[in-house]
């Protein structure tokens, strides 16, 4: 199944994908799902997060687009690099194929070569255990970047047969208030320059602020050839989480299957599990506000799954978040003691590089002194140790190497070792590792178990050479690496909630099962909001 959309971007073709493979698994499909991305970039793992988002990791250190992230949470299962494919890394992949002479010496071009790449990078998701695999084209159709993508899943069908291909288009029908219709014109366009490369949609998804009226799917049907039931209004929801209840009482899932060849019968749906889901954001009523000390606060999707696993914590307990962003370099010149206490709970999500760093540093402070549960994570967990060891164990100047590299106490450093640093290559840890948490700990109390796993982001490391020091000094390593040589966790005894991650955890939260690091923020934000002063932040920095 092929996911394109026309008109304008984010237009939602990803909750759209995902909401799609939602109700196909309510049916007891199986399910799996990628995305092709028409940009140069071998992956999103280099690219800005203030331009294009966070970078999302899967379980085996694939670096993906932050739609998988949607994916993820919306069917429930693990994906894996494969499920991610850039233009950069097909054309990397067909010139390096050249070079060793694999295509023997004969013309390499577009067509069938890239072609041919983008459809093996499709193919390798197939498996026994999959029925149905989603596709989602980025960009528009009409951008130049995406035709050999357009190619490519034209060829598909021919190569596997009508009945087992079906094309989702997505796109845009504006309402003109001046004129208090809705117009179909855009949509037309749309269609007919997809079908003018080749393609004709099988279902049209109409983006709306309302219902598409009955007349006007007659007359996209008739102009764009789609069966009137092909054509399905998509309206604004109240929550993302509702997309797939809409989508089935649109009809969507059911002309799929029968377009499909899937048998209705043998697959009916049951939505009861994710029914559950929306109740709970429906019960979501309780306020509760979340600071994120960030350097990206400008493009909220740089923090897209701490948001949405923030929000999980708070369907658990019934609490509907109001995130308050605060730009790092603002505190504490700007954003002091005042500011972060009026808040709930605060987030030191993850980044790279030296901007911000010291007011993150100085969040943690006021923080762990006011005793305001904050969640640090991976960079997060990084300036929590270093405010701590400057702080509290006395231990000046104490720096991560990536920010000072002449710092008398690097705290934070590139490990190769227990006792040294000799590998500057910058190599990532990325995907699953697991960690033992200290019996008897926070840390085991909030998981329930003295062995996780979670997902790495990181190039730097917790020092060793200072963990005696800073232990010594009042501050808990509660969770280690197996072999015991890296720092995973970290915690403060008698504070309500001062701990800190090396991981990501939000790339495995679910709407149907928070993580349990943000479920009990959300918990011990909630106690601190009780009975506590008015909030002091203004209004307009708050997103309700």
């Amino acid at each position: 199944m092929f996911v394109t959309g026309g008109v304008s971007s984010s237009l939602g073709k990803g909750l759209t994908a995902s909401s799609l493979g939602r109700v196909l698994k309510a049916r007891g499909l199986h399910i799996t799902m990628c995305k092709l991305d028409p940009y140069l970039n071998v992956d999103p793992g280099t690219m800005n997060p203030g331009e294009h988002g966070e970078v999302f990791v899967t379980e085996d250190g694939g670096e993906t687009d932050l739609d998988l992230g949607h994916y993820e949470r919306f069917i429930d299962e693990n994906l894996s690099r494969n499920s991610n494919t850039t233009t950069g890394s097909i054309y990397s992949s067909v010139i390096e194929k050249e070079r060793r002479g694999d295509y023997l010496g004969r013309t390499v071009q577009v067509i069938p070569h890239i072609t041919d790449e983008i459809k093996d990078r499709i193919r390798r998701l197939e498996s026994d255990d999959v029925d149905v695999v989603i596709v989602e084209i980025g960009g528009t159709v009409g951008d130049i970047e995406i035709v050999p993508f357009i190619e490519a899943i034209r060829q598909f069908r021919r190569e596997i047969g009508r009945d087992n291909v079906c094309y989702v288009h997505l796109t845009l029908v504006p309402y003109l208030a001046p004129s208090g219709e809705q117009k179909s014109k855009p949509t037309q366009h749309s269609v007919a320059e997809l079908r003018s490369q080749g393609i004709q949609p099988d279902v049209i998804v109409c983006r709306s602020d309302r219902f598409i009226e009955p007349d006007m799917k007659r007359k996209i049907s008739l102009f764009c050839d789609v069966p009137m039931e092909g054509v399905i209004s998509a309206i604004d929801a109240p929550s993302i989480y509702e997309i797939p209840r809409v989508l089935h009482e649109e009809g969507l899932d059911t002309y799929v299957c029968e377009r499909l060849r899937i048998d209705l019968e043998q697959y009916p749906i049951d939505l009861t599990q994710w029914q559950q889901v929306i109740d709970s954001v429906d019960a979501a009523t309780t306020p509760v506000t979340i600071g994120i000390v960030g350097k990206y606060v400008d493009m909220s999707d740089a923090y897209l799954s701490v948001v949405e696993a923030t929000r999980h914590g708070g369907f658990h307990h019934g609490a509907k978040v109001e995130f308050v962003w605060i730009d790092a370099e603002k505190v504490p010149s700007e954003i002091d003691v005042e500011h972060l206490a009026a808040l709930d709970g605060m987030i030191i999500p993850g980044g790279f590089g030296e901007r911000g760093v010291e007011g993150m540093i100085a969040a943690a402070r006021i923080a762990r002194e006011i005793g305001l549960p904050t969640l640090g994570i991976c960079l997060g967990l990084q300036v929590m140790c270093i405010e701590y060891a400057r702080d509290v164990a006395g231990l000046d100047g104490a720096n991560s190497r990536e920010f000072d590299s002449t710092s008398p106490h690097p705290v934070i450093d590139l490990m190769s070792d227990q006792v040294g640093i000799v590998n500057k290559g910058g190599t990532m840890r990325l995907g699953a590792y697991p960690a033992m948490l200290q019996p008897g700990s926070q840390m085991a109390a909030i998981y329930g178990s003295t062995v996780v796993s979670e997902r790495h982001r990181h190039r730097y490391e917790f020092n060793p050479r200072y963990r005696a020091r800073i232990e010594e000094a009042g501050l808990v390593c509660s969770g280690d690496s197996p072999d015991g040589r890296l720092v995973e966790f970290i915690e403060l005894p008698g504070h309500p909630y001062w701990v800190g991650t090396q991981a990501h955890p939000e790339f495995k939260s679910r709407p149907e099962r928070p993580h349990p690091l943000f479920r009990e923020l959300i918990g011990e934000a909630l106690a601190r909001a009780e009975g506590r002063a008015p909030h002091l932040i203004a209004p307009e920095s708050i997103e309700r």
